[in-house]
């Protein structure tokens, strides 16, 4: 884990990926590579595990939609429900792509995702950006939406204890800055 690597506000996630889809003077849309971050962002898989993704791992549970896969980086199996807005997000964009439920649904590299995101991230002025951000603004996300349960994220990103977490999602610094400015009683 890159320490140096920030965790996106939701302001900076969504302006990063509408300028990837619309493209700016010097840099062409590119709605592939924005979305491989969206399902980052929203999966909290790392980009190395969406980029091997196929259509047919998306399967029809009873109802339910599930991803079952190894994590390239851990060699962990990770099996977990795929909310219907992002199936149907996926199955919309290997529509309008004629992706094959076999194929890649992004068939780039790591790298390619690493420098379309930089070029944009350089346009806005983002510095401490990388791919992995994506990943720790899910996590970031679902830690303040559920009651900050650190162990339910802890859970969900497959860290081996709390304190990696924590440190991961900069709960701590956070945290003590919070209560620093809480602190001021002035008279």
């Amino acid at each position: 884990m890159n320490k140096k690597t920030a965790a996106l506000t939701t302001a900076q996630y969504e302006e990063i990926i509408s300028t990837m889809k619309k493209g700016f003077t010097g840099c062409r849309p590119n709605e592939r590579i924005a979305t491989a971050l969206v399902l980052e962002g929203n999966l909290g898989l790392r980009i190395s595990d969406i980029l091997k993704l196929r259509p047919s791992d998306i399967v029809n549970d009873g109802g339910r939609y599930r991803l079952d896969l190894i994590e390239q980086k851990t060699g962990k199996r990770r099996t977990f429900t795929v909310p219907l807005v992002i199936q149907q997000y996926i199955e919309n964009f290997c529509l309008r792509r004629g992706i094959k439920a076999n194929e890649l649904i992004f068939p780039i590299t790591e790298r390619a995702v690493q420098k379309q995101l930089a070029l944009v991230c350089d346009y806005l002025g983002y510095e401490g950006i990388s791919t992995h951000s994506f990943r720790k603004w899910y996590a970031t996300e679902i830690y303040k939406s559920n009651g900050y349960d650190i162990a339910l994220v802890q859970r969900l990103l497959q860290h081996s204890s709390a304190a990696v977490t924590q440190r991961y999602i900069g709960i701590e610094p956070r945290r003590i800055e919070e209560a620093i400015e809480g602190h001021a009683n002035l008279i």
